[in-house]
């Protein structure tokens, strides 16, 4: 698991992300690190209490800010403004079509630090940049696997090096589905979802043993490929063991996966010469979409067969 510091965004980044104007800070103040994915009203900062404040946090100040400044005088603005941008404050940003006022601005200009203006409410500020700060900075990891959207489900494909996942998910384009990433699938958590993307090396690329490398975008068109999907459940592939009893109806408890501490439903399908897999994940899916809205086929066939020998004994 990444640890804090090692996922930021530059001051830069949301700023151009939100086409802020720039009030105070010369370039290099934009370099600033934001590595909490939270904003911050500094109503108690601005009464001069400090104990409770995360200076981590982007400021946002508002209508309300703005007039509880208007009733200090200027040493007491000056020394809560100091507090404000400090060196671990990412920046500040002035909403509402506010003007940021004189001495935060002098203060600011002596220190290189950001100042932003911004027309947008303080409501639709805050809304925006946490829901962007919290993809940007939500944790990461890296799974081996295929990633592909079917029927608009996110799917993942794991099984061992060399049982036949890429080619597998060839088969699944050529019906029409997207592939979102092949080998390597870099999984976000942002809240209780999982957000899949390709890493950008590999980008829209699969590997085909024999083949080679192929851009399914070019060869497949662009509505083969997806940037990102949810991932709503895992499929592994697991070799094919006539020894071993298999759940041939599926009444049995579905196992879960967990990946960044989200469970997810997990499908084991067992892998052999000749048999449609394709076929097979679509319908693997389209069972999981009836499962999601209570319907499960196998308890209904289950409930016939009980049924229908009871009615025999009679």
């Amino acid at each position: 698991m990444s640890s804090e510091f090692d996922r930021k965004v530059f001051v830069r980044d949301l700023k151009e992300e939100f086409h802020l104007t720039q009030i105070t800070g010369n370039d290099d103040s934009l370099n600033r690190w934001i590595i909490a994915p939270d904003v911050n009203r500094p109503g108690l900062e601005l009464t001069g209490n400090m104990r409770e404040t995360d200076l981590k946090r982007v400021n946002l100040i508002g209508n309300k800010e703005l007039a509880f400044i208007k009733t200090l005088d200027e040493n007491t603005q000056r020394e809560r403004f100091d507090s404000i941008t400090d060196g671990f404050t990412p920046c500040i940003i002035i909403t509402s079509g506010n003007k940021t006022p004189e001495i935060l601005k002098q203060l600011a200009m002596h220190k290189n630090f950001p100042i932003f203006e911004t027309d947008e409410s303080t409501f639709r500020v805050v809304v925006q940049v946490i829901a962007y700060l919290d993809e940007k900075l939500a944790p990461t990891e890296s799974f081996h696997g295929v990633m592909m959207n079917i029927y608009g489900v996110g799917v993942m494909l794991q099984g061992k090096s060399g049982i036949g996942k890429s080619e597998l998910a060839l088969d699944l384009i050529q019906r029409g589905h997207m592939l979102v990433a092949d080998d390597r699938v870099d999984i976000s958590r942002v809240h209780n979802d999982l957000i899949c993307r390709s890493p950008e090396l590999l980008k829209n690329m699969l590997e085909i043993r024999g083949v080679g490398v192929i851009d399914v975008s070019m060869a497949f068109g662009s509505t083969s490929t997806l940037d990102e999907s949810y991932l709503d459940f895992v499929i592994e592939l697991v070799p094919f063991d006539a020894t071993k009893i298999n759940d041939r109806i599926g009444v049995e408890d579905n196992p879960t996966v967990s990946i960044l501490g989200v469970d997810r439903p997990l499908v084991k399908i067992p892998v052999k010469e000749g048999r449609a897999m394709g076929a097979i994940i679509e319908s693997a899916v389209a069972n999981f979409r009836l499962l999601e809205k209570g319907i499960d086929s196998a308890k209904i066939f289950d409930k016939r067969v009980v049924e229908y020998i009871e009615k025999n004994k009679e």
